[in-house]
């Protein structure tokens, strides 16, 4: 089966590719298969946002699309940034790192630093039909960044039962725990489910 991937983050295309292709399923980037949507993401909730994106890919492709819309929700901060991750303090213009030191900034002095990773997945299908899967990691935000690997607030993120961060825990790590990795199993499930309706 080949889906395409309504995104242009070669990060998660990565994880799509490293999770699913054991599986005999093609992922592609929606710019390797012609496409440059960008999609306002004017969801409510993780959900609304990755469904938003697959159907936009799945519409202007006719192929099936799948999406995934995630998050870092601190309780600290009400679950900011949450739907907003991306767009956290100067927006898509900052760059992971200006983003995570935002988020060190806004937290300076709190005792509380608990949060969760959220991952949303849709895959949309030519004839409408819907399969969705959500995924969420636990964890901490960290007094400063760490490690090298990762993309996003990896740096600043350590997951429950971990004391290092996503980025320095490494990839093989973060593609049994990450809720990335829960959401991409569950959707795994539900795929092998609508295969064999």
């Amino acid at each position: 089966m080949k889906l395409i991937l309504a995104s242009g983050n070669k990060g998660k295309l990565r994880e799509f590719e490293e999770i699913l292709e054991p599986l005999g399923i093609e992922i592609v980037s929606q710019k390797d298969a012609g496409f440059d949507l960008d999609v306002d993401e004017t969801g409510e909730t993780f959900e609304e946002n990755a469904w938003l994106k697959a159907a936009a890919i799945c519409a202007a492709s006719g192929l099936p699309a799948v999406a995934d819309d995630s998050g870092l929700c601190v309780d600290a901060l009400d679950g900011a940034p949450g739907v907003l991750s991306a767009r956290f303090g100067g927006g898509k213009a900052w760059t992971d790192e200006q983003k995570y030191l935002y988020l060190l900034e806004k937290l300076e002095g709190v005792s509380d630093r608990s949060a969760k990773f959220v991952s949303c997945i849709a895959c949309v299908f030519p004839n409408g039909d819907v399969l969705r899967s959500r995924g969420e990691c636990p964890g901490r935000i960290l007094e400063a960044p760490e490690g090298s690997g990762g993309f996003g607030y990896d740096p600043v993120f350590a997951p429950e039962g971990y004391e290092a961060s996503f980025a320095s825990l490494g990839q093989q790590v973060k593609n049994q725990i990450s809720h990335r990795a829960r959401a991409l199993a569950a959707f795994r499930k539900e795929l092998e489910s609508y295969a064999h309706r």
